[in-house]
């Protein structure tokens, strides 16, 4: 082991998909890597592959991997030297980057100030104005109220978009169309923007109507190089989740992809950026461009760009946090064209309702350009708690023409029982002209547009989550805290998980339509409600997802807002009035 002296170990704080992914760039680096996990993440693929796996005991994402005492604490008695926080969680918090530099340790990321200025949406546009990118008009600052919003629009023409400061992921962002939607859309993005990240300022700016969504990848290093490794189109999304991705981004004019590219490094060097970042861009379909956001950290549809470029993007991310220069210094040639579709546990048919549960079977495609990008094995659960991304079926072809048929034989090939999965949305997609020849996609595409019936997934009550039964034991004279799988004490023998079995219907019963926490109720105790009204608001997944009223009658609630529920609990009775 001599010769490892200086070998590097990477803390890598976060689950899934990602943290798999960075275990890989490690292992190719011969960098050691540490997993952590919560209870109910105990086996799980990113710990069965890492080096070693560190409990992080608790449930919620927020005493897991959102808890930066808790990953810092086993940084410290692990002996990490680098820490790489993946996409999502902590990943964007300057406060937690700070917190590893100055525990000694290698932030793998931006410099804690550029992912500060970044991550403030109205910072990041004053930066993007003296990097002369182009920008749609918006408020300077935050409003104080929606009298301001009302004034924007009146002098901006709608519709207009009402954005939490330090949102992202498409929460607290709503879109008013109408002058007398402003007052309820911007309160409820201030709410939303206040339980999602804890401060609720929102700014205005112009909405630009079925616009695409087209992003440059940056790598920056510390030795003055700010390369564009390639532009992505990532327009099919819903919720503003994004769905399928592909690089490079099709259909626009080299002018239209100079003007990205040099935006894109005008505002990074701005900011003083490292690293690697995303700068995110509208296009409006009559050629407008507007600077949207920088994400200051991978992102999940990375490998469609190292697919087309033949860079590791994760394995330049570690070069440049350790001050090695890029190993790269202009934007590489594009080598045929790529697709990312994102296996969510997911039922496309239900309104993409999460599904947790256990995969019983997992059968992914192979062949001539196809990549997998998996978090889950078969035989793994799909949590609750925690995002619904399964795996990431990424297909290369040399023309966007072969990439799209081989997409359509590669997710003919993949097949997941035992949770729902998006695979049956992917599959409509692939058969859409749309889509696959004229290229008439936008950001809305999918809810206004897409014709594709999807097939109902068969409904399932999930399996409960195996989790950890925590115990202690004393070892010459020291105690150490064990933690079994639960069950494994039971009576001697591994207790047998509850068979999942079908929802059955009761006249007038509400249904949790998806496993998670009931938000709030709507509709107050024994009051009158007609069918298709909204009762309450769940949240599973980072979803908000409505509680419908299948029939009129009586409300009588059954469950207390803040409880978490599983999929198919009643919520309430509607009684015939």
């Amino acid at each position: 082991m001599n010769s490892h002296h200086n070998r590097h170990k990477v803390l890598i704080a976060n689950r899934g998909e990602i943290a798999v992914r960075i275990v890989r760039a490690c292992r190719d680096a011969d960098i050691a890597t540490v997993a952590v996990y919560a209870d109910a993440d105990s086996n799980a693929l990113h710990v069965r592959m890492a080096d070693e796996a560190w409990a992080l005991p608790g449930v919620t994402p927020r005493e897991t991997y959102l808890n930066s005492d808790a990953l810092l604490a086993v940084a410290r008695r692990c002996g990490a030297t680098m820490v790489h926080p993946g996409y999502g969680f902590l990943s964007e918090r300057a406060d937690f980057a700070r917190a590893v530099q100055q525990a000694g340790l290698i932030w793998i990321g931006p410099h804690p100030h550029t992912i500060e200025q970044l991550g403030d949406k109205v910072q990041a546009r004053k930066i993007a104005l003296a990097a002369g990118a182009p920008l749609v008009q918006g408020t300077a600052d935050p409003v104080a109220s929606a009298a301001e919003v009302l004034d924007f629009a009146r002098q901006f023409g709608l519709p207009v978009a009402i954005k939490a400061a330090f949102g992202g992921g498409g929460r607290g962002l709503k879109v008013a169309r109408t002058l007398d939607a402003i007052p309820g859309l911007y309160h409820s993005a201030v709410r939303e923007a206040e339980a999602a990240f804890g401060r609720g300022e929102c700014y205005v700016e112009q909405f630009l109507d079925s616009p695409r969504h087209i992003e440059a990848q940056i790598m920056a290093d510390s030795h003055g190089h700010v390369v564009v490794v390639g532009t992505r189109d990532c327009s099919l999304q819903r919720r503003n989740q994004k769905l399928v991705e592909e690089a490079p981004a099709p259909f626009i004019s080299p002018q239209q992809r100079e003007a990205i590219h040099e935006a894109a490094v005008n505002i990074c060097r701005q900011a003083d950026y490292l690293g690697a970042g995303t700068v995110e861009f509208l296009l409006s379909n009559d050629g407008r461009l507007s600077f949207l956001e920088v994400n200051t950290r991978l992102q999940v549809e990375h490998p469609v760009t190292e697919e087309t470029s033949g860079v590791d993007l994760v394995a330049e991310q570690l070069r440049v946090a350790q001050g090695l220069p890029l190993s790269f210094t202009a934007t590489p040639p594009v080598r045929g064209h790529a697709f990312e579709f994102r296996i969510n546990a997911e039922d496309a048919g239900r309104g993409f309702l999460p599904t947790p549960g256990q995969i019983t079977r997992f059968v992914a495609p192979s062949g001539p350009g196809v990549r997998l990008d998996s978090g889950v094995a078969e035989g793994d659960a799909v949590i609750g708690q925690f995002d619904s991304l399964m795996a990431k079926l990424i297909v290369t072809g040399a023309t966007r023409e072969q990439a799209i048929e081989r997409a359509r034989r590669a997710l003919a090939e993949f097949t997941i029982d035992g949770v729902a999965s998006v695979l049956p949305f992917h599959r409509a997609v692939m058969a859409e002209a749309d889509f696959t020849v004229d290229f008439q996609v936008h950001t809305r595409w999918i809810e206004t547009c897409f014709a594709g019936r999807v097939t109902l997934a068969p409904r399932q009550l999930p399996a409960p989550t195996p989790a950890v039964t925590r115990s202690w034991i004393e070892l010459d004279g020291r105690r150490v805290t064990l933690g079994f799988p639960a069950g494994l004490l039971a009576s001697g023998t591994v207790a047998t998980q509850a068979v999942t079995g079908e929802i059955t219907d009761v006249p007038g019963a509400v249904l949790a339509p998806v496993t998670g926490v009931l938000h709030c109720w709507l509709v107050e105790e024994n009051a009158v409600v007609q069918a298709g009204d909204v009762l309450a608001v769940m949240e599973a997944m980072k979803m908000e997802v409505p509680v419908l009223a299948e029939q009129g009658g009586v409300l009588r609630q059954q469950a207390t807002a803040g409880s978490p529920l599983a999929a198919g609990t009643p919520l309430a009775m509607i009684n015939a009035a």
